[in-house]
């Protein structure tokens, strides 16, 4: 029997979800319940606490499963990747009305008016879905209260015509290990949340793009769009020649010449690249 990646199974030796009976040891099965994300991004951790290893983001309006809230910390899964691990309790709301819109922008502002002049309620990344009542002038007002600048988003079906441009988007924002915004933002992160931007729902670490992206490209020209991979890490081709990646080398995102990349990676021990591989067109939704 295959053993179930634990970043995307929801089981512990305690607990386990209801579909996973019989498929895993566990002391108890939960059906768990709906949820959603109400801050702009929460951290998802290893385990119940500030101090547990970040593992991803989950950002606003984000729905989820909810399987134990104990003592403000909610074990969780991810519905659009499938992560599993710890959330705020207190950054979650149990389903809302169905979204509508979402950012497409890397960040924009909830305002309790439609102005601009008003202090700001909230910040929200990019993905980030809402739920739009009506359009009032330059502003969308939103169900559940608050006004977003209306040309920041765009319907839940849209698809960015170049995902690699909503990367791009993202040149110097800083580094953070496990982080999918402006405010912080890895490699992983930052190829997923500009393919999802791209209609391709991706999955969130390097090994599991790698896997996912299709068949290898080495042999052949570089393009636009291409994945570059090293042990751990991966990046995005500009152009036949110019790698955008998020690296804690720079601890930003940062395009340079692939090759200059590829002798800093190996001279400071992150190996060779393991893979050129590209984004079949049928992965898009």
């Amino acid at each position: 029997m295959t053993r179930p990646d634990p970043r995307l199974t929801p089981a512990r030796a305690d607990l386990a979800a209801a579909h996973l009976r019989g498929r895993v040891e566990a002391a108890r099965y939960v059906v768990g319940d709906a949820a959603c994300v109400i801050a702009e991004a929460l951290d998802l951790r290893q385990g119940p606490g500030p101090d547990k290893g970040l593992l991803t983001q989950a950002l606003y309006g984000e729905r989820l499963v909810v399987y134990e809230d104990e003592e403000g910390w909610a074990y969780v899964q991810l519905d659009g990747d499938g992560y599993v691990g710890y959330l705020p309790a207190a950054g979650l709301l149990p389903q809302r009305a169905a979204p509508t819109h979402k950012l497409c922008v890397p960040r924009s502002f909830v305002y309790p008016g439609a102005s601009i002049k008003h202090p700001v309620m909230q910040a929200l990344p990019l993905g980030a879905t809402v739920a739009v009542h009506s359009f009032t002038g330059e502003f969308a007002r939103l169900q559940e209260g608050g006004f977003v600048y209306a040309r920041h988003l765009v319907a839940l079906e849209a698809v960015a015509a170049d995902w690699v441009a909503v990367a791009e988007a993202f040149l110097n924002a800083p580094y953070l290990w496990g982080g999918k915004t402006w405010c912080g933002i890895d490699c992983s992160g930052l190829v997923q949340v500009a393919l999802q931007a791209g209609g391709i729902s991706a999955p969130r670490d390097s090994d599991m793009l790698q896997a996912f992206a299709g068949e290898d490209v080495s042999a052949l020209a570089r393009t636009r769009g291409d994945l570059v991979f090293w042990r751990g890490h991966v990046g995005i081709m500009r152009d036949a020649e110019t790698l955008l990646h998020a690296n804690g080398y720079f601890m930003q995102v940062t395009s340079e010449p692939l090759a200059q990349a590829t002798a800093r990676i190996e001279a400071t021990g992150g190996g060779n690249v393991t893979g050129l591989r590209r984004i079949a067109p049928a992965r898009a939704r």
